[in-house]
């Protein structure tokens, strides 16, 4: 039975992972301005705005190999609620166009990256002895 769990936690892992890192490879080819004037506009500095680059590309690439994937998903998870908090705040009570909660990808990315905090890895992972693994 923990065969299956732990493939389910790295099944978990990439598949949470993959869209994520797609997003940051993305904003490493076309830049981050945008993201810097929203910085900027919530009166943040706007070196944070480098911050995405942690989130969407690191983090997402440690929780793929499982690497430190407590640390990773948790940061992972502050990136998905900055996201929330930056440019999605306003559709937290929101419907789509079709009838769904405007914020359940994102929301979906969160608890499951908190989800992973709680369980770390897996055995299937490049680090599993840590009690931070």
């Amino acid at each position: 039975m923990k065969k299956n769990s732990d493939l389910g936690l790295l099944l978990t892992r990439t598949i949470i992972s993959a869209p994520m890192l797609c997003y940051g490879i993305s904003k490493l080819i076309n830049g981050i301005d945008f993201i810097k004037a929203m910085m900027v506009e919530e009166g943040l500095p706007s070196f944070f705005a480098y911050g995405v680059y942690i989130g969407e590309v690191f983090a997402p690439l440690l929780m793929i190999i499982g690497f430190r994937t407590r640390i990773s998903s948790l940061i992972f998870a502050i990136n998905c609620l900055t996201i929330i908090l930056l440019s999605q705040i306003q559709n937290i009570l929101s419907l789509n166009e079709y009838g769904g909660w405007a914020l359940e990808l994102i929301a979906i990315y969160f608890v499951i990256s908190i989800s992973l905090f709680f369980t770390g890895g897996g055995r299937f992972a490049v680090s599993t002895t840590s009690k931070w693994d």
